[in-house]
């Protein structure tokens, strides 16, 4: 059986025995199912899985964009490759909302609710631009990868391998080391991604056994809307882009990708999915590691494209359960305010959470009570946004890859790479 049958698989068991579990102990919290199988086994599987994934993204970046940037060498290039990435990542991320706040405007989740809102504003949210610029660059190199600071890694890894490129002899033999410790890196990976099965079933098992389908039954139309917009976004927006920008066939891409899909799906982690992502990106679809070693850590952090369609239906789902007329003004504010924070809260735990307060501040809507409304559902919604992300990452990287030459077609139409 192949790994990606394997892990489909897993999915399936986890979620299946997840949901017995919840039916016959859901509500027997002190069970010895709950306590040492679900809470015990399965949580600690799953939890050092994800660490274990997370281990190796910060000498995954580091070492490949090193390798990526030194082999360039040509600055200007590495400037052309670096603006059309951010372009192409803002522009999703701004279709993204905008194609949120369209279909929740149309469709009402929240009419009908008639909730009161008793004022509860408060919420930090001082993400100034300023401040997000002064910090994508490092001060200390070393603090930034211990801290998983990813864009500051990239901001020390980009001008690493260009001081490499621009030494000249003397950087040769550094830049040869680097590409040692890059393969070592990737044979760790794949080293680990033969564990995913496991560490899948055991992560979807946890969360199902806790969590059950009865949390959805208040808020299935907020939940079926925001799930169809993020499949929306994943099947028409990417594979349209990608035909239009690139002119490649958006199906082989869409099988090809399909198994890191699922993978990111398991573990609701962009970071953690980001060594597969780049093994599948280079080695399926033929982005040469030139290009794929900045432009998916950098999506990984700044692209939240499946996160900015949560804060557009969320922010009208929530304004119509509450009454609160926002207006066109207001929802074009929500769209520039999502989109720039998509980049301004890069690196922070629990960001869609901490977005949405400010997207929702910015609307004048309830904070906290609005957060609370929908934060039952949000831990699934979490794991779809994922896959959608790292899919809108595949496909900027595909198509900056394309426009500079860095792309080899023969391997993406190959079925069998």
């Amino acid at each position: 059986m192949s790994l990606t049958k394997k892990i489909l698989l897993a999915m399936v068991l986890g979620i299946v025995i997840g949901l017995l579990l919840n039916l016959f102990t859901g509500r027997e919290a002190d069970s010895w199912v709950q306590v040492y199988l679900v809470a015990g086994l399965f949580d600690t599987v799953g939890a050092v899985f994800v660490a274990s994934l997370k281990l190796l993204v910060v000498p995954l970046v580091f070492v490949s964009l090193v390798c990526g940037t030194a082999t360039l060498g040509n600055q200007a290039r590495m400037g052309g490759l670096a603006v059309k990435t951010i372009g192409l990542y803002l522009l999703t991320t701004a279709i993204a909302i905008t194609l949120a706040i369209t279909v929740a405007s149309l469709l009402g989740p929240g009419l009908g609710l008639n909730l009161e809102a008793t004022g509860a504003l408060s919420m930090d949210t001082d993400l100034s631009l300023k401040q997000t610029i002064i910090n994508i660059f490092p001060s200390n190199p070393v603090a930034a990868m211990a801290e998983g600071n990813m864009l500051q890694v990239i901001v020390f890894s980009v001008l690493l391998g260009v001081a490499i490129a621009k030494s000249g002899d003397k950087g040769e033999p550094v830049a040869s080391f680097f590409e040692n410790l890059n393969h070592v890196v990737l044979r760790m990976i794949m080293m680990l991604v033969q564990l995913a099965p496991y560490g899948v079933f055991c992560l979807l098992a946890k969360l199902f056994a806790s969590m059950g389908f009865g949390v959805f039954q208040d808020l299935l139309f907020y939940f079926l809307t925001v799930a169809g917009v993020l499949v929306l976004q994943c099947l028409v927006v990417y594979p349209g882009l990608l035909k239009l920008l690139s002119g490649l066939n958006p199906l082989i891409f869409l099988r090809k990708m399909y198994p890191v899909m699922v993978f990111g799906f398991s573990t609701a982690s962009s970071n953690a999915t980001l060594p597969v992502t780049m093994s599948t990106v280079e080695g399926k679809l033929g982005v040469d590691n030139k290009a794929a070693s900045f432009t998916l850590p950098l999506g990984a952090t700044i692209n939240m494209d499946g996160t900015s369609i949560m804060q557009g239906v969320a922010t009208v789902f929530i304004a119509q359960a509450y009454g609160i007329e926002v207006g066109i003004a207001g929802y074009l504010m929500v769209v520039l305010t999502a989109t720039l924070a998509s980049i301004g809260t890069a690196g922070v735990p629990g960001v869609g959470m901490v977005t949405l307060a400010m997207v929702l501040q910015q609307a004048g809507l309830p904070v906290e009570e609005g957060i609370a409304l929908i934060i039952g559902v949000d831990r699934l919604l979490d794991m779809i946004r994922t896959a959608v992300n790292i899919t809108g990452d595949a496909a900027v990287t595909t198509v900056v890859a394309k426009s500079e030459n860095l792309l080899d077609e023969d391997c993406y139409r190959n079925r069998d790479a």
